[in-house]
């Protein structure tokens, strides 16, 4: 796929690495974070130049976002909440999942979501559904895309060719770390909702 992603980097240039990262947080899985890998190889290769590549990589993606987060904004509770449609019962789970969270740790999620791929693909969405203020959103958002764009396209630039195993063992851990906290999310909040049952039956057994 990296091959490839060169060989079309180097005939369309600048336009592949934004529109795939653009494509990608707007919330379509497609190979964004490649494309910026890629454009960061060339750039070594002397065939790009590296400020450009992480220019336009941190514009995608905070443009990409933007518009995830304001579709997410307007549409993605009602498509989440609706009963037409497959697992109706766990897309209205997933927003009440979300609300939460996103509200206790909606800038960290924005910020650190850059580095995760399933983050980097729906982060922008939920924090949308999840009526996350947009000035907020848009803050994290804007230091997350720039210092994303800036961390992965020097590091490649620097490293060469080795980088590309270097990020293929990145998106494994993302996907390993999104798996963990979701878990972790949902466990905490079925935990905290048995709580007060289990205080209501002590109440009772004290006035017995």
């Amino acid at each position: 796929m990296l091959a490839a992603l060169i060989d079309v980097a180097q005939n369309v240039g600048y336009f592949a690495i934004f529109g795939l990262i653009a494509i990608e947080t707007l919330g379509v899985p497609v190979p964004g974070e490649t494309a910026l890998i890629t454009g960061a190889l060339l750039a070594g290769r002397g065939k790009l130049h590296v400020e450009l590549v992480i220019a336009l990589a941190a514009a995608g993606a905070i443009l990409g976002d933007n518009v995830g987060f304001t579709i997410g904004r307007h549409y993605g509770r009602r498509l989440l909440t609706t009963d037409f449609g497959p697992f109706p019962r766990q897309r209205k789970r997933l927003i009440e999942v979300a609300e939460p969270f996103f509200e206790r740790h909606g800038p960290k999620a924005v910020f650190l979501g850059r580095w995760f791929a399933g983050l980097r693909i729906t982060s922008a969405w939920m924090a949308g559904a999840s009526r996350m203020g947009w000035l907020v959103f848009l803050f994290w958002n804007a230091l997350g895309g720039v210092a994303w764009a800036a961390s992965v396209g020097l590091a490649v630039y620097f490293a060469g060719h080795s980088a590309e195993t270097v990020a293929d063992t990145v998106g494994v851990i993302g996907a390993i770390g999104v798996v963990v906290t979701l878990a972790g999310v949902i466990g905490a909040t079925r935990m905290r909702r048995r709580r007060p049952t289990g205080d209501a039956t002590a109440a009772e057994a004290d006035r017995v």
